[in-house]
């Protein structure tokens, strides 16, 4: 019987242990702007001249108050014209809230490359959806690359970090 009194005090230690390392609590549109200033001339000059799409993508994380929770944040930002005049401005911030058990050390990584690979097929539904909806052809996002927008921005911030250290050696030499 000594066996099964201690299975009780480890259950606990294995159901923690247990829990998916992401789990998604929520995913919502937080912001969501749909213009067309020039319609509906546009729609003739469409048909003689073909739109230069322009996307922006951020994504930004921060922690919930008084939780283990981060709010994820996809802002999303595209651009339609037509021979310099604007067809459409569509822009979205689509979130998700998400629950980590991952180790500190790769939480950064998991909140800006993981859960917005998740949260991106929905926010490019929607995308399609709305500039259909607004009477134009459906903005159809390829894949995004997180990994290296994560990349690009560790780079930047290391040189950032770099250039105020190189400061800071040029004063001290005065």
């Amino acid at each position: 019987m000594a066996p099964n009194a201690d299975t009780p005090e480890e259950a606990p230690a294995g159901a923690e242990s247990d829990a998916p390392p992401i789990t998604i609590n929520a995913q919502y549109i937080k912001d969501l702007s749909f213009e067309a200033p020039a319609s509906p001339g546009i729609f003739g000059t469409m048909r003689n001249a073909a739109p230069d799409i322009n996307v922006n993508i951020d994504v930004n994380a921060v922690p919930i108050a008084d939780s283990s929770a981060f709010e994820v944040v996809l802002d999303i930002t595209a651009n339609c014209t037509v021979e310099e005049t604007s067809a459409f401005i569509l822009e979205l911030s689509y979130a998700g809230l998400f629950s980590l058990n991952v180790p500190e050390e790769h939480l950064q990584a998991i909140l800006l490359i993981e859960c917005p690979r998740l949260l991106f097929p929905f926010a490019r539904n929607v995308l399609a959806d709305v500039s259909r909806d607004g009477g134009f052809p459906p903005l159809m996002l390829g894949p995004v690359d997180f990994v290296s927008m994560y990349q690009s921005q560790l780079q930047q911030a290391t040189e950032a970090e770099g250039g105020e250290s190189d400061e800071a050696e040029g004063e001290g030499d005065s």
